[in-house]
């Protein structure tokens, strides 16, 4: 790992996103809450979060932090047609929350895949990114 003891506490906040495209059909159940594991976008948001809290564990080299919020919003998109999952991440730490929205994006997709799978196993997970940092040795940053 990095070292970062010697770095001063600052807040910090990263924001991510990512989509899962499926059939029309797939996200009329969906959106009807017609599948048959139940409250597909509670359960996938709820995952995010936990996915959130554990990203340590899961990424070699990833301090473990004390994340002060994560907010996970699911959107249905009929232009997709499919799912956008935007995550945001605050601390106030020694070190930014880049890779807890990022896991929390990645982990609600990864949901909804598995709670849909039933009915339309050709569903596509992609556009992962990150679009924003704030705080840190390193500043703001924006995806332009």
């Amino acid at each position: 790992m990095v070292d970062i003891s010697a770095k001063s506490p600052t807040q910090r906040m990263a924001r991510a996103t990512g989509a899962i495209t499926m059939r029309p059909e797939t996200l009329a159940l969906i959106r009807d809450n017609q599948i048959a594991k139940g409250d597909v976008l509670t359960v996938a948001k709820i995952a995010g979060i936990m996915g959130a809290k554990r990203t340590a564990e899961l990424i070699p080299l990833c301090h473990p932090i004390a994340l002060s919020d994560i907010h996970l919003q699911l959107s249905l998109d009929e232009s997709l047609p499919g799912i956008r999952v935007e995550a945001t991440a605050r601390t106030t730490g020694t070190t930014g929350v880049e890779m807890e929205a990022i896991v929390a994006v990645s982990v609600s997709l990864v949901t909804l895949y598995d709670m849909a799978k039933g009915v339309d196993k050709g569903m596509e997970i992609g556009q992962i990114s990150l679009i924003e940092k704030r705080g840190g040795k390193s500043g703001d940053w924006v995806r332009g």
